[in-house]
């Protein structure tokens, strides 16, 4: 089996910078660094991942916790963040705390706790301050995404200006009986999310003169059958029927299109529809929607992280990061039908 001596030799380096070219802790010039890794790569070097771990006192892995895997915006967040952590030599563990209240505590207060994570990535999750001050406590590094954490690294979207920015499209467009299709109480939990979509479109409607109508207000659980039977609601009313629905996801914006094909109405001809996310299918559809780019916020959630891990690289910003949002107009919205 080739040892750390022989690469060095190749590559007329000691084994110091050999083991610092190949772990990616401390400085080598790139010139050496490149002349390491050929050498490693002509003999077949591997790096002993528990030799490194004993060397530099880290595992080379980052534990990644969401509330649910099952939602295209939560795996899509992983995605980016699983990307780039293999471009930077991590490993990741995921935590999905899909079984509710002692699922997270046994995660928080047992697994993340182990030597076994450098650091840790909270997606969507509001952590209390005792979560926080366990991991800080054991010197692990943490990035919160979705929300204000206090004391914490977080990358958000403002997600009252997103809904209304959704709002105002349809607006602009001409539309002044607009629905909402929003999330259910269980998915308040967490930075009210719901509640503050819910808010920037009031805020839209109330700056254009228009009086808000409850029973334009529909709640659903973030998934295309959720928005499915809550459009059903909305578009069924033999009175009054909205020209428009904002959904506050594009999953249920999708179950909205497909609720208004099956009640005999043409998108965007009888009814405009908008959501927020960029999902996958939006395109297929042709869903206007407001894209937040989930990838580049796991991608950036693993940069932060990087800096915490290796300090000095590049200057550490505020503890709140403002995340990217734009507005993708398709072929779901247009002017209402003549009266």
């Amino acid at each position: 089996m080739v040892g750390i001596d022989e690469v060095a030799r190749r590559a007329g380096v000691s084994t110091a910078t050999v083991s610092r070219a190949l772990s990616g802790n401390g400085h080598v010039s790139p010139t050496t660094k490149l002349k390491v890794e050929a050498a490693a790569g002509a003999l077949g070097y591997v790096v002993s991942s528990n030799a490194s771990s004993l060397a530099s006192g880290r595992m080379k892995n980052i534990g990644v916790v969401v509330p649910v895997l099952g939602r295209w915006f939560f795996s899509s967040v992983v995605e980016g963040a699983q990307q780039s952590l293999l471009r930077n030599g991590y490993d990741l563990t995921l935590y999905n705390l899909t079984g509710g209240g002692e699922e997270r505590r046994s995660v928080f207060e047992h697994f993340l706790l182990r030597q076994r994570v450098d650091a840790v990535i909270a997606i969507s999750l509001e952590l209390t301050e005792r979560e926080v001050g366990s991991l800080h406590a054991l010197g692990k590094p943490l990035v919160g995404v979705g929300g204000p954490i206090e004391g914490v690294r977080t990358l958000m979207i403002d997600d009252v200006a997103v809904a209304r920015l959704a709002t105002e499209h349809l607006l602009a467009l001409g539309h002044t009986r607009i629905a909402h299709i929003g999330g259910n109480k269980d998915y308040d939990l967490d930075f009210h999310l719901p509640t503050n979509r819910r808010f920037g479109y009031q805020a839209a409607l109330q700056a254009a003169g228009i009086p808000l109508a409850p029973e334009l207000v529909q709640a659903a659980d973030f998934t295309i059958r959720g928005g499915y039977q809550a459009a059903k609601q909305l578009l069924g009313s033999p009175h009054d029927r909205p020209t428009a629905i904002f959904a506050t996801s594009d999953e249920m914006a999708i179950g909205s299109i497909l609720a208004a094909r099956d009640l005999g109405l043409v998108v965007p001809r009888d009814v405009s529809i908008i959501g927020i996310d960029d999902h996958e299918l939006a395109d297929f559809f042709g869903l206007s929607t407001i894209a937040q780019f989930p990838k580049g916020q796991g991608e950036k959630a693993v940069e932060i992280l990087m800096d915490q891990l290796h300090p000095g690289v590049r200057d550490q910003a505020g503890l709140s990061t403002p995340m990217p949002f734009e507005l993708i107009v398709r072929s779901s919205t247009a002017r209402p039908p003549a009266p």
